[in-house]
């Protein structure tokens, strides 16, 4: 009986001491709670975690709703500031950019950036700096996206051959327009395409890059406990992003080697390969790139590149079946522009003004980041009288800005129209429209997705008419968004096509 007599009082110590650790810390943070901006009440040890749903950025916005455009939450250890208006987001972004220019990393993006070499996810700092300067002088300075015009054009152009001999059979859009944008990508970074069935049998690399964008979309519990990383040994977690990882890492390895083959021919155009090793071996560099570094800028092309534009895309034409007036009116624009040509070419897509009110209100009310890529403050600052600790995480949530009633008009509702009369676009510092963030941590590519978003959509509209599969009606459709890091649809956009008659344009 003795052993049980003292394991009985150090449980009952054990006990004494977490009541009593657990009154001290509610002690504390209820004096800490009145500096902190408002929100809602936390439970011991996952604080909020609870409350964010399976889309978090629509729970935030409802509890944004309550407790305001600032609010603080606690997620797990972790805590979080949430920004859900145009207001605030102004200010911070004016006041505070350099402050809330950190990034955190999870668990997924540590390993699969390369750690944290991408853009995206790399630490704000000189590396930062150069690697971003780098990657928008080479490749996504409006001078450089236009001179990928060709490549754009082409990949269209197949596309469209595609869907004309689809006979009349449902096409899967969702899945045509991402191996579009995925194409387009390689042969820019790569400089040729990668697809099943080539003449090396190579796996389809936009397979690879699925699992990595699902990975990259996933929470881990050390996400939100960091000390409890060991569990992602346990559960699964860590070995599935390690194999996504050696599957990525094993097919940059052989586009370099391709790349530094003295025998290769000398190219026309540099791709980003290219480009990338050439200023590894300049000594002029403000830095002297690693492989993996190369490879983790390579990860940040495709991931920014191919996901935002095809899940622009494909919210867009969703949206345009279910307004069938809508649609109407911006195919005739199109076609009234474009005549008897087959195809519509780059240099014609600012003639068309309703298409880009369009292309504008897709992204408002599916913004293809909907809390885009979380930030993290990098020293305390002060919020409108309220103390924000360093190493708060930050949660923009683009979506709930865009559909806020003191600045939209019927926000819920699918209205290109009403750009008529708002100058508004989130090609410009407009904190009411942010699909594509702002400040030093916005997206760079943004030039680079808006112009082949355009374009696919413009061809779409003008060689095709198009309408749901038999016996699927306009309330049928889907409109559910997937889990991830880009909020795709959550079920394939599926279309019949039937070619137009360009002839009637005349």
């Amino acid at each position: 009986m003795v052993p049980i007599t003292i394991t009985l009082s150090s449980l009952l110590l054990l006990l004494l001491l977490l009541v009593s650790t657990t009154a001290f810390l509610l002690f504390i943070g209820k004096r800490r709670n009145d500096e902190l901006p408002p929100g809602p009440r936390r439970l011991p040890l996952i604080g909020n975690l609870h409350q964010l749903g399976n889309l978090p950025h629509l729970s935030l916005q409802l509890l944004s709703n309550i407790y305001g455009p600032l609010m603080f939450l606690q997620l797990g250890s972790i805590p979080t500031l949430v920004i859900s208006s145009a207001d605030v987001a102004r200010e911070i972004f004016k006041g505070y950019d350099l402050v809330f220019s950190g990034r955190p990393l999870t668990f997924a993006a540590k390993r699969l950036s390369y750690s944290s070499s991408a853009i995206t996810f790399a630490p704000y700092g000189d590396y930062w700096k150069e690697i971003k300067k780098i990657t928008i002088m080479e490749l996504l300075s409006i001078k450089r996206v236009h001179s990928f015009r060709a490549v754009r054009e082409e990949e269209v152009a197949l596309m469209v051959a595609t869907i004309s001999s689809s006979s009349s059979v449902p096409v899967n859009l969702s899945e045509m327009v991402f191996c579009l944008a995925n194409n387009v990508i390689c042969r820019i970074a790569f400089g040729k395409k990668y697809e099943e069935g080539g003449s090396n049998g190579e796996v389809q690399f936009y397979r690879i890059l699925k699992e990595t964008q699902e990975l990259l979309g996933s929470f881990s519990i050390s996400d939100f406990f960091p000390w409890m990383e060991w569990i992602n040994k346990v559960n699964g977690f860590q070995a599935k992003v390690e194999e996504t990882f050696h599957k990525l890492d094993n097919f940059y390895d052989e586009i370099i080697d391709e790349h530094l083959d003295p025998s290769k021919p000398k190219p026309q155009e540099e791709d980003l390969v290219d480009v990338l090793l050439r200023i590894q071996k300049d000594p002029n560099q403000g830095i002297s790139l690693t492989r993996d570094q190369i490879k983790g800028v390579l990860t940040d092309m495709f991931i920014a590149g191919t996901d935002t534009a095809a899940a622009t895309v494909i919210w867009t034409m969703a949206e345009l079946i279910r307004h069938p007036t809508t649609m109407k009116r911006t195919q005739e624009e199109v076609r009234r522009a474009i005549g008897r040509k087959q195809v519509v070419e780059e240099n014609e897509l600012p003639r068309f003004n309703y298409l880009k009110m369009v292309v504008k209100e897709a992204p408002r009310l599916h913004p293809p980041a909907p809390l885009l890529v979380p930030r993290e403050t990098m020293e305390d600052c002060t919020i409108r009288s309220y103390k924000i600790p360093v190493k708060t995480r930050v949660f923009i949530n683009a979506k709930s800005i865009a559909t806020d009633k003191k600045y939209w008009d019927n926000p819920k509702d699918f209205q290109p129209e009403r750009f008529l009369h708002k100058s508004i676009d989130f090609q410009e510092l407009d904190f009411e429209l942010l699909p594509f963030g702002a400040g030093r941590r916005g997206c760079p590519g943004i030039h680079f997705a808006v112009v082949l978003i355009e374009l696919v959509l413009a061809n779409l509209l003008h060689c095709f008419d198009w309408e749901l599969p038999r016996g699927v009606e306009v309330s049928d459709l889907d409109m559910t968004e997937a889990v991830g890091l880009t909020m795709h649809k959550k079920s394939p956009l599926l279309l019949v096509a039937t070619t137009a008659n360009i002839s009637r344009n005349e």
